[in-house]
């Protein structure tokens, strides 16, 4: 409180002079309390409210005591719904048009919210709310992931007082890369720790930290799980819940959704099953090892997502234990529709499917036991996928109904009018923020912290939790992923699916009147030309008036390009440091580099990680262990090369030198004070982007090798790490990668 603002009285001594303390700020009259819970990659039939056999009973209680929607949308990817999701806005609008790590220097590719749309813990907290934040972030740009930061666009710096999760799209649940607030920490090192459990852990204490220190303020808790997006990882005990219970095939489960959904009212009578995507083989013509194969992936993922339906109703529970339940909106969505990434047979380890080296089935059928546990990456097949989006077509990624169309459950029993109840208007992701803001009672700020904003772009669906039978008053919505385009309009959807590479203006538009077509399956665009040039001119308007345009159709391309232009040629790291991002690790694909050591070797020997980056998937240690320098290249969860090298006691430089020979491949040396003690020809190399974990110094905060356990603390003194890379290095790799994305 400066001088300026003081209305009391100063006068020479105390008695001559009034006191005066700026008024309380109160919460606008009865506000409620708002929980978000954000899925991820769950597909509109995946939760059991919505035609699922797998067991979601916590959630379904929610829809049984709240209302779903039948006719909800959301982007095609996590980044762009989760932008919408928090302003108000349409994705491109503000910044985030793909996901952060696809960001391309234009307005509608920053991979981060602009500062002229306040997200909704921004304007709650304005309003006296709590805000608070837990898990999956993705909404800052790549530039911004370093422990050093700047952090203005992690959740602290967007309105958020706590945060607890991890930054980018993905991590392991296991050994996850987490933070806390603005800084990276690691996960707790206990037996059966799992992410979700600790996500949960954390979003009760966020609230009892709440509750107890401002009994009088209402709380927004954000809560962003990793389930189901892969990896599916999941407790042994919940994926053996579902041993044998997709023998029957995709096609099936697929059939057995449809008739269910029907019956519970969620799709119209009318309704036609789309056939197969392409790619997608019926299941009687698998062979039965690839049956065997395919199911055990959808078990561990329909393990995964009990598993999270578990914990989700552990903090259900702890809101009615301190009696916050009734008095709470909990609203529980999907990014977007499920992701048909895991190619025709899926893969025990992802990242190296889909980034350097397609998995076979013979090599998941290997790995089968490990599938779900902390030795896997495990995805499974497309035809889950199209079985979790039942019954519409494509994929997350694509504009069609597979892509956009989602669950949205609100359960808020002082609010919403007709409990258990189905509403069918047409609403988008968007119009989540202004619901709330009109139920609260308070308005979008016209100007933010200095900054103009843009205008909330969404539609209140107030009206639909007072009469889920009113008709929507929704008109228009726009939709782009890299290079798919749609848009709704007053019923009718126009939508073309974009193949890479092709000529945008060569792509053919469909028509569809959702209305009557829940499924998207007759296409009317022969029919009713003039309609559907009307809804391609309304997209090309809607796009410009956005920040759509530029299209392009690149995606991972985007990251290594932004990786080649900021890629440093020289890190030096220091031992305890903070974890380095997996995203910011030292650009090693496919070029010459060394990593250099100055250690001091005790009389008795040294134990311990030197440097340490990625996991048993595929990454790589530097280490000292029985008197020796060990450094090990994971390139895969069944290939490994290690050299090894005796070390004497004394100041000691431990160097690892590999030399580009070709596409990824290369010979690696191994030498103490520089003399050369071993050396190996690695034939194939990985792609760092496609690693899955970071980079820590002086100890192992996740365990590269079955050599030792973690944290596997160095014994010695280390005095500093130095990796240099050379400017070898081949543009292939990126197109390699981009080949193989684009046969998923």
């Amino acid at each position: 409180m400066t001088n300026d603002e003081f209305r009391g009285k100063i006068g020479r001594t105390l008695g001559e002079s009034h006191a005066w303390w700026p008024p309380k700020p109160t919460a606008p009259k009865d506000a409620p309390n708002i929980v978000f819970v954000v899925l991820d990659d769950v597909g509109y039939a995946d939760l059991g409210c919505y035609g699922s056999e797998i067991a979601t009973p916590r959630i379904d209680a929610l829809a049984a005591g709240g209302i779903r929607f039948s006719n909800f949308h959301v982007t095609s990817m996590c980044s762009p719904t989760r932008a919408c999701l928090l302003t108000g806005r349409n994705a491109h609008s503000v910044g985030v048009g793909a996901i952060a790590e696809w960001s391309s220097g234009f307005p509608g590719y920053q991979g981060r919210i602009t500062k002229r749309a306040a997200t909704i813990a921004e304007m709650l907290a304005e309003n006296h709310y709590g805000t608070y934040a837990i898990g999956k972030w993705h909404l800052t740009n790549l530039a911004n992931y370093a422990a050093a930061g700047p952090h203005e666009d992690w959740p602290l710096g967007r309105g958020f007082s706590r945060w607890y999760g991890f930054l980018g799209g993905y991590t392991d649940h296991w050994h996850p890369d987490l933070h806390a607030d603005n800084r990276p920490v690691q996960p707790p090192n206990t037996d059966g720790y799992h992410l979700t459990c600790d996500l949960i852990d954390q979003a009760i204490s966020q609230i009892r930290d709440h509750v107890t220190s401002a009994p009088d303020r209402p709380f927004f808790q954000y809560v962003a799980l990793g389930a189901g997006h892969w990896p599916h990882q999941v407790p042994a005990g919940f994926l053996a819940r579902y041993h044998g219970k997709y023998d029957s095939g995709w096609d099936a489960i697929r059939e057995q959704r449809f008739r269910k959904q029907r019956e519970l009212g969620l799709v119209p009578n009318n309704t036609i099953l789309p056939k197969r995507n392409p790619g997608v083989s019926a299941w009687d013509v698998l062979d039965p090892d690839v049956k065997t194969l395919c199911a055990r992936f959808q078990e561990a993922y329909a393990g995964f997502l009990e598993h999270a339906d578990t914990e989700i109703g552990r903090l259900v529970d702890y809101l009615a234990a301190i009696g916050k339940l009734d008095e709470t909106a909990i609203v529980v969505i999907s990014d977007n529709g499920a992701s048909g990434e895991g190619g025709a047979t899926g893969a025990v380890n992802i990242r190296k499917h889909l980034m350097h080296e397609k998995e076979t089935p013979a090599q998941g059928l290997a790995h089968l036991d490990r599938i779900g546990s902390e030795f896997s990456f495990n995805h499974y097949p497309q035809g889950w996928a199209q079985a979790s989006n039942t019954p519409l077509k494509w994929y997350k990624r694509n504009t069609h109904g597979g892509g956009v169309r989602a669950p949205l459950i609100v359960h808020w029993p002082t609010r919403v009018a007709a409990r258990g109840a189905i509403a069918r208007q047409y609403h988008h992701v968007i119009d989540i923020v202004p619901t709330f803001l009109e139920l609260i009672g308070i308005e979008a700020p016209a100007v933010h912290r200095g900054t103009e904003q843009i205008p909330v772009q969404g539609v209140s669906m107030a009206y639909a939790l007072k009469d889920p039978n009113t008709a929507t008053r929704k008109t228009t919505q726009h939709y782009e992923l890299v290079g798919d385009r749609a848009i709704w309009h007053r019923g009718w959807k126009a939508v073309t699916h974009h193949v890479k590479g092709d000529d945008f203006a060569k792509d053919r538009w469909e028509l569809y009147n959702l209305d009557a077509d829940f499924s998207e399956t007759n296409d009317l665009a022969t029919i009713e030309p003039e309609r559907l040039r009307e809804l391609i001119d309304l997209w090309w308007a809607e796009a410009e008036a956005n920040g759509v345009l530029p299209l392009d159709d690149r995606d991972v391309e985007r990251a290594f390009e932004w990786f080649k232009a900021n890629a440093p040629r020289k890190c030096e790291f220091l031992p305890g440091m903070a974890r380095v991002d997996r995203l910011l690790v030292p650009a090693i694909t496919d070029r010459s580099y060394t990593i250099r050591a100055d250690i001091e070797v005790p009389l008795g020997g040294v134990e311990g990680a030197i440097l340490s980056c990625g996991n048993r998937l595929g990454g790589f240690a530097l280490y000292c262990q029985h008197g020796l320098a060990v450094f090990e290249y994971v390139y895969t969860e069944a290939v490994s090369y290690i050299l090894r090298a005796p070390l004497r006691a004394g100041s000691r430089s431990v160097l690892l030198r590999f030399d580009r020979k070709g596409k990824n491949t290369g010979e690696l040396s191994l030498y103490v004070d520089n003399a050369r003690m071993a050396s190996i020809t690695i034939p194939n190399t990985w792609s760092t982007y496609g690693i899955t974990a970071g980079l820590t110094c002086g100890f192992a905060g996740v365990a590269v090798s079955n050599a030792y356990s973690i944290p596997f603390t160095f014994t010695g003194d280390l005095h500093r790490v130095i990796v240099e890379l050379a400017d070898d290095d081949s543009n292939e790799t990126a197109q390699a990668a981009a080949a193989i994305m684009q046969q998923q």
